[in-house]
């Protein structure tokens, strides 16, 4: 793990801070902010020079580097003055965290960029976001470089470590989707399960191989006869309020290597398939960020975790599987295993609790690609003021969700001839939707339910400040925690 655990509030002017880097920001129109003012008075004006020679333009994601008063000094780039929003203020101090990064320098200092914004917390999650690197598996040392701390000047300092909070949190879900398929198996999605409940004094419960078969999750037990690797079913409560207040319940696919099983895939980046454990990951960061921040609300978090691997156990197309709440599953794919083992955790979740609503994650369908490339997360549910609250965070945070029908046509396709339901809907059609179709049979009646499919979101998006270049993204779990209003 390499980031940035704490970001302070500076005590002390820039003159007087004994960062290696002070960081001031530009418009996209060339005026200064504040601070920046005061930086260029103080340096002979060498940033209005800058600005006049037209090399620095403002733009977002833009750095520029002076060198004066014994001082390294980055002007960030924060776009056009009037549409700063909490997310080109996530992207500024993302951009001055790698800044420093680049320049080798362990400390630096930043300016608030948030005047005008309600809360200073994008700053912090920007700083920490942007200094993630995964180093884990790197020997050679100048292959390596960490930024140690990172002081704000001028922010509110409770916003600043809530965001620092948050953003370590989707750093501690990286490094889970970061690390391979050999080290991430189901026993460690467990063991981080457990450290996150020792942290809080949440409730934790892992049923292994032999007792979740027994309990009737034919769904699991079915893809997970292929692999010798110990399947875990992890079920994390956390009660922060009053226990007879419904739970909100979050269910995370935790395929920790998916080589498709029989309807084996092909072999290009199949190395790619440690990423599909990465709706739990979502989950765990969820309450990673819950056990920092204490909220006053009850959450339950459910992983079904296995691999799903080619065996002479392997189950097999035309197999016919049972799953928790009774339903039977026909397997005419068993590349489409990540349905199969959340139809037991919604079923797990809509019997054993009486949830105000479950959302689950998982990178189900190559179909969300398709459809949305790597810019936005495909949604689907039975509730449209679920849906409309998930979207008003989404806008929050600046992580974008695309919502798709579930029309009876639709549910239609998943319906089988010799059993329920089957695991595909109609050839080459809708694959995304058929996902969440499928999904839905497994939620109780009357549970408002919302699935997102992170396929196309967890990890391959365009690198940008806070997002670094061939990393897992730790997607929705800022939009999550904003929903639960934590």
């Amino acid at each position: 793990m390499s980031h940035i655990s704490t970001v302070t509030v500076a005590g002390s002017s820039w003159q007087e801070s004994d960062a290696g880097l002070i960081a001031v920001g530009v418009y996209k129109d060339q005026s200064l902010t504040p601070l920046a003012q005061e930086v260029d008075k103080a340096i002979g004006g060498l940033i209005t020079q800058g600005i006049n020679l037209k090399d620095i333009k403002g733009k977002i994601g833009q750095s520029h580097f002076f060198y004066a008063e014994g001082k390294m000094i980055a002007v960030l780039g924060l776009g056009q003055r009037d549409k700063v929003d909490s997310n080109s203020i996530r992207l500024a101090a993302g951009a001055a965290a790698r800044a420093a990064i680049s320049r080798k320098v362990r400390s630096m200092a930043v300016e608030c960029f948030c005047s005008g914004l309600d809360s200073c917390q994008p700053m912090g999650e920007g700083l920490v976001l942007g200094s993630y690197q995964f180093l884990d598996y790197k020997t050679k040392d100048e292959e390596k470089f960490e930024l140690d701390s990172a002081a704000v000047m001028g922010c509110d300092s409770d916003e600043i470590a809530k965001g620092t909070e948050i953003a370590k949190a989707v750093c501690f879900s990286r490094d889970l989707a970061n690390h391979p398929g050999n080290v991430t198996t189901p026993t460690r999605l467990a063991d981080a399960a457990r450290e996150i409940s020792d942290e809080a004094g949440m409730n934790l419960t892992v049923f292994d191989r032999k007792e979740f078969t027994e309990m009737g999750m034919g769904g699991l037990a079915g893809v997970a006869q292929g692999t010798d690797e110990p399947p875990k079913f992890i079920v994390l409560e956390y009660f922060g309020t009053d226990k007879e207040k419904q739970p909100k319940v979050l269910v995370g696919k935790g395929l920790t290597f998916d080589a498709g099983g029989i309807s084996i895939k092909p072999a290009s980046k199949m190395d790619e398939m440690k990423y599909d454990m990465c709706g739990s990951a979502t989950v765990l960061g969820v309450f990673k960020a819950m056990a920092a921040l204490k909220p006053k609300i009850n959450v339950v978090g459910i992983v079904p975790s296995t691999e799903n691997l080619v065996g002479a156990k392997a189950y097999k197309p035309g197999d016919i599987l049972t799953a928790y709440n009774g339903k039977t599953i026909e397997v005419l794919n068993t590349d489409a295993e990540g349905r199969l083992i959340l139809a037991d955790g919604l079923s797990y979740a809509s019997k054993h609790y009486e949830p105000e609503f479950i959302l689950d994650f998982a990178t189900l369908t190559g179909a969300v690609l398709v459809a949305l490339g790597h810019i936005a997360t495909g949604i689907m549910g039975t509730d449209d003021e679920l849906v409309n609250r998930i979207k008003k965070s989404s806008e929050n945070v600046g992580e974008k969700v695309w919502e798709f029908p579930l029309w009876p046509e639709f549910c239609k396709q998943i319906q089988s001839k010799i059993a329920d339901v089957k695991n595909i809907g109609a050839p080459r059609q809708a694959g995304t939707i058929a996902g969440g179709a499928f999904l839905k049979e497994f939620v109780g009646e009357n549970i408002p339910w919302v699935h997102f499919d992170i396929a196309g979101t967890a990890w391959g998006v365009k690198p940008d400040s806070c997002n670094p270049k061939g990393s897992a993204t730790g997607v929705a779990i800022r939009l999550v925690l904003d929903l639960l209003d934590v």
